[in-house]
């Protein structure tokens, strides 16, 4: 009877664990009937669409496999340049990616958090403490000047641009924290793993960039501007606008001896973070609607330089939240989801400021009220409910 009842309850519990990976976002039980899906000891990762919480904005993510992938070009690749070699080896635990870039729709939920957040400020409600500092962000201010960002306007998808490497961090936070799972920027070998998408060529479909027209807006198509997000062919996982389109950010920094300390090396993909120490270059990958077909190669990237993309912000300091200046109006994001989470100081990394520098930025503009601070959880969205029904 005892070894039954010891039975049972082993069935139970598995069968409840199984249940409540079940219930994660794009995480299933049972092998699907169609689509596309990645295995794993956890289950059938699928694709999944999210609701930001409190809005009516959605956007969707794609399983991506596990694997591994030559990560930089060969050195008789059309286009390429000594940042992209030599080349390493990594391997690739299995995640979740956008489907596309972030839109509008969605960055500005964002957004909209500034006088939201200054409006508990002046209420003195959800003010952050120390105990309480561990969910709190910085969001963007207000465009000091809007045309310049939305010059080829702001319908809801298009890519959103020019925010800094910092708001794109804190906005994968904040969207973390609002639902509870995890959200962050892709490391620079995630991203090109999954825009390389299985290929180990100089595009995800080929090397011949006369194909490039179906895949990607770039200069030779896109009339002088971004195009709404996922107009174009995916690629092989089902990603949009990997090449082209806009640039997008991915979390380390950029260095002018490329790949050197991992040459010829097989590396797990956390271990093949170049993590940044300095506030700028930092690296964009895949591309945009101004450049020619070889910036959009798989391994193509190149630095941020905060100086020249902020040279029009008239504010001193200058906004660590915003560029004012090209070819930001040209670089974007998109966010990703590990399968297994992650202990809260690793995605610490991921989502808060990481220099002396930008967070002395922060704190003087924080100082001057030129800023705000808020806390970001799951209790977010009814606060912000009680504070409309007020109004």
């Amino acid at each position: 009877m005892l070894r039954i009842l010891a039975s049972l309850l082993l069935f139970i519990s598995t069968a409840a664990a199984v249940a409540a990976e079940s219930e994660a976002p794009g995480l299933v039980a049972e092998k699907p009937e169609k689509g596309p899906y990645v295995e794993t000891d956890r289950g059938y990762m699928v694709p999944y669409t999210v609701k930001i919480p409190g809005s009516d904005v959605s956007f969707e993510m794609i399983p991506i496999p596990g694997g591994e992938a030559r990560i930089g070009s060969p050195d008789d690749e059309p286009g390429r340049s000594d940042v992209e070699g030599p080349r390493f080896t990594v391997q690739v635990e299995p995640f979740w990616m956008a489907k596309t870039e972030v839109s509008w729709a969605e960055y500005k939920e964002f957004m909209k958090l500034y006088t939201v957040l200054k409006e508990f400020q002046a209420r003195q409600v959800r003010l952050v403490t120390d105990e309480n500092k561990v969910d709190a962000i910085t969001v963007p201010t207000a465009l000091y000047e809007p045309s310049i960002t939305f010059e080829f306007g702001e319908d809801p998808q298009l890519p959103a641009v020019t925010m800094t490497q910092l708001s794109a961090k804190q906005y994968t936070k904040w969207l973390s924290g609002i639902t509870g799972e995890q959200y962050r920027l892709p490391t620079e070998a995630e991203w090109e793993y999954a825009c390389r998408a299985g290929a180990d060529t100089a595009y995800s479909f080929g090397s011949d960039p006369v194909q490039l027209d179906e895949y990607a807006w770039y200069a030779d198509n896109s009339d002088g501007g971004p195009h709404l997000v996922g107009q174009k062919k995916p690629n092989a996982f089902g990603l949009h606008d990997m090449h082209g389109n806009v640039w997008e950010w991915v979390i380390d920094e950029y260095t002018e001896y490329g790949y050197k300390r991992f040459a010829g090396k097989k590396l797990k993909a956390a271990d093949a973070v170049m993590w940044p120490t300095k506030a700028y270059p930092r690296t964009v990958k895949g591309g945009s609607w101004d450049d020619d077909a070889s910036a959009c190669r798989c391994a193509s990237k190149m630095g941020s330089h905060d100086e020249e993309w902020k040279s029009d912000d008239p504010n001193l300091p200058l906004s660590p939240w915003w560029f004012t200046s090209d070819p930001s109006r040209a670089v974007g994001f998109r966010i990703v989801r590990p399968l297994n989470k992650a202990p809260r100081e690793e995605m610490a990394r991921f989502w808060e400021p990481d220099v002396e520098a930008i967070k002395t930025d922060i704190e003087l503009r924080l100082l001057e009220g030129r800023g705000v601070l808020g806390i970001v959880d799951e209790t977010l969205i009814d606060a912000l409910q009680e504070l409309s029904e007020e109004q």
